[in-house]
């Protein structure tokens, strides 16, 4: 049973290695090539693009893919939308395994806004230290908010033409401990932490709490459609029940 995975995240690497050796399954995990060195799973791979839902469709025709999971970070809206489509098209079973999101509980001091611009305007006039973690392919919007500085953090070093001014870079890739954070967050003299509705691991968020110190979430857009499980398991099981199927067919 042949099975794409569009990953790039935690959860997908996850499956990947629930996956591997398996012969019942002959899973490939895609990349879309935004992270300039991916950690590569135990199972198939490629990286790059498929030229939106049309050449998502075409790809899934000429390899023979049975099923689709739609693995990708809940941010990643786009390429959702075209797995969605491209589902549709070839008339495959589609899952999309996608971790929840975050939820605030009492302490947390979290201000919703609805994209990263609106975050950028949210920090205000008032001179701030921000630690910055929303990846590195939205950050222009806070060249229009220069006069704060800004601690971000990415996995791999961001585009200088997209910063603003007053900044300093920690590359590194997570997951990060609430003691880790928090002693960064200390040490850099943090008064807020702005950051995406990602979901998964929460040390930064239990850190700003234990700190008493403001967070600006972006929040997600809408999930995507269709058949959701949040755990990489649940995902594996859905697959042996499509196994079952193909096998009864």
């Amino acid at each position: 049973m042949r099975v794409l995975i569009l990953g790039g995240t935690a959860e997908a690497s996850a499956l990947a290695r629930l996956l591997a050796g398996e012969t019942w399954v002959a899973p490939v995990l895609s990349f879309a090539g935004r992270t300039v060195s991916p950690v590569l799973p135990p199972i198939p791979s490629r990286i790059g693009g498929f030229g939106g839902a049309e050449g998502l469709a075409a790809y899934l025709r000429a390899e023979a893919v049975d099923l689709l999971i739609d693995a990708t970070h809940p941010f990643a809206n786009q390429i959702s939308i075209n797995a969605e489509r491209a589902a549709e098209a070839t008339g495959m079973p589609r899952l999309v395994l996608q971790r929840p999101p975050w939820i605030a509980t009492p302490g947390d001091d979290w201000h919703y806004v609805p994209d990263v611009v609106a975050a950028a305007a949210a920090l205000g006039k008032a001179p701030r230290r921000v630690f910055l973690t929303i990846g590195r392919q939205d950050l222009l919007p806070f060249q229009a908010a220069a006069h704060h500085f800004y601690l971000i953090r990415s996995v791999d070093q961001p585009d200088p033409a997209l910063l603003p001014p007053h900044v300093e870079i920690l590359t590194g890739r997570g997951p990060f401990t609430e003691a880790s954070d928090r002693a960064l967050m200390e040490r850099h003299g943090i008064s807020v932490l702005v950051t995406k509705n990602s979901g998964g691991t929460d040390g930064k968020l239990r850190a700003a709490r234990a700190l008493g110190l403001p967070v600006i979430m972006v929040d997600r857009k809408p999930a995507p459609r269709g058949e959701t499980v949040a755990a990489p398991e649940a995902a594996v099981t859905w697959l042996h029940a499509h196994a079952e199927t193909l096998r009864g067919a």
